[in-house]
């Protein structure tokens, strides 16, 4: 007689080898039961156990299906040497609680054959009409509301910086940029040929004249800027700030590539398109505020730049799908984007909370709502040696370096992402660090 577990062994190899797949609906049980002879009994203990083990669920009056991911192993970090597991504090991807069932429920409409077929027809650069409108209601914050006309859409956040930065500057342009900047940007502007040009950053963010003397010393061709919980530093210009920046992009005529995929959790800021629009092109992204996986990207381009910045997403192969487009109708129009971004933001605070218990000590930078935090090491620690310790313990964070452009000394530090782990997986992490961080690195070495 053939034990459940054994039975259950078996399909789990079936799923890790990818004779299953992710989606894949399991026979009913007295089917699975007859198929493999064994009594009923025995297949619905072993249906239990695979449940158990996250590799099925059931869905009631539809089956049990293969669960998604479930080939891959659940990340359990060592965090002391040697390390089986990754913790992975590089990647920045905040998740809510629900989140997959949230988005899950409002999909059903779009199962429809009838809905379906207009989902996966192409589509352009300027999406639909119903796409731009729901994109300019998502996007809106602080009384600001995008004209759903100037809304374009990429494949990603990243190809939407990469079309935006192409069409404003050519290679060998000069683009300034906020002297720690997003590392993506480094290698965009790699790619294309455009030399950045590291602009200085005080507590409130970017500093306006610093944008004018560097177009006086030589002309900048757009300047590419984080206003809202910049990464790394979690800075947010206030208004005032953002005003002289406006002031200085009229007067120049420089335009600005406004990143603003963090923007969503402080709503109540109006951006720098509300205050320079004809100078500003907005980017912002569907991956942080709604799922990792969904990475729409949005852009709204003023009417004098939307013609280059369309064509530059076509010839680059970066315009979206149509499929995720319609998805963000149906979740904008039922709350769903609403309930997941009030959901992240009390998810921020919970995330800042543990940051402060485990590091608090140390001199860190951050935000009360941000998933992002910067750690000035304490000496003797270098951020290339911290990393590689914290490697050692199963561990990922980026040094300063991957952030510093231009920069003649680059700080020792590093940027922690607080977004990803689960919350008791980050705790412990941390804490490993802080622990790290109270030792040497001759301490290391002589174990």
């Amino acid at each position: 007689m053939k034990d459940y577990r054994s039975v259950a062994d078996a399909v789990a190899e079936d799923i890790r080898a990818g004779r299953l797949g992710a989606g894949d609906r399991l026979p009913p049980q007295r089917d699975f039961a007859r198929q493999h002879g064994i009594a009923n009994s025995t297949a619905i203990r072993v249906y239990r156990e695979l449940a158990r083990r996250g590799l099925t669920v059931g869905e009631v009056g539809r089956g049990t299906f293969v669960r998604a991911a479930s080939g891959a192993t659940v990340p359990v970090p060592a965090l002391s040497e040697p390390a089986d597991g990754r913790v992975d504090l590089e990647l920045n991807h905040p998740v809510a609680p629900g989140q997959a069932g949230l988005l899950a429920a409002g999909l059903g409409g779009l199962l429809r054959p009838d809905a379906l077929d207009s989902a996966l027809r192409p589509v352009g650069p300027a999406g639909t009409p119903a796409a731009r409108d729901a994109a300019a209601g998502l996007l809106a914050r602080g009384g600001w509301r995008p004209d759903p006309a100037r809304v374009l859409f990429a494949g990603s956040g990243r190809q939407a910086i990469a079309a935006v930065v192409a069409a404003l500057a050519r290679p060998g342009a000069r683009l300034g940029v906020e002297e720690l900047t997003y590392p993506v940007l480094k290698a965009i502007a790699a790619r294309i040929g455009v030399t950045l040009v590291p602009l200085a950053v005080d507590d409130a963010g970017l500093v306006p004249e610093a944008v004018e003397e560097a177009h006086r010393a030589d002309p900048l061709h757009a300047v590419y800027v984080q206003p809202v919980l910049h990464n790394p530093l979690s800075l947010t210009m206030p208004g005032e700030r953002l005003d002289r920046l406006a002031d200085v992009l009229l007067r120049t005529g420089i335009h600005a590539v406004e990143d603003a995929v963090w923007g969503f959790l402080r709503d109540g800021l109006p951006p720098l398109a509300e205050r320079a629009p004809e100078r500003t092109v907005l980017v912002d992204s569907l991956s942080k505020r709604l799922a990792p996986g969904l990475s729409v990207g949005l852009v709204v381009a003023p009417e004098s730049l939307a013609g280059g910045v369309a064509a530059s997403l076509r010839s680059g192969g970066w315009a979206s799908a149509r499929f995720p487009l319609e998805a963000m109708c149906r979740w904008q129009a039922d709350g769903t984007v609403q309930t997941l971004v009030e959901a992240k933001r009390r998810e921020a605070g919970v995330r800042q909370e543990i940051a402060r218990r485990r590091l608090g000590d140390f001199a860190t930078r951050s935000a009360p709502c941000s998933y992002h935090l910067w750690w000035e090491l304490p000496r003797p620690w270098r951020a290339d040696t911290f990393v590689a310790a914290a490697a050692r313990h199963g561990i990922a964070v980026t040094p300063a370096a991957a952030f510093s452009v231009g920069r003649r000394r680059v700080p020792e530090a590093v940027r922690l992402g607080l977004a990803s782990p689960p919350a008791e997986v980050l705790s412990r992490a941390l804490a490993t660090l802080a622990d790290l961080a109270r030792s040497s690195p001759e301490d290391l070495a002589a174990d």
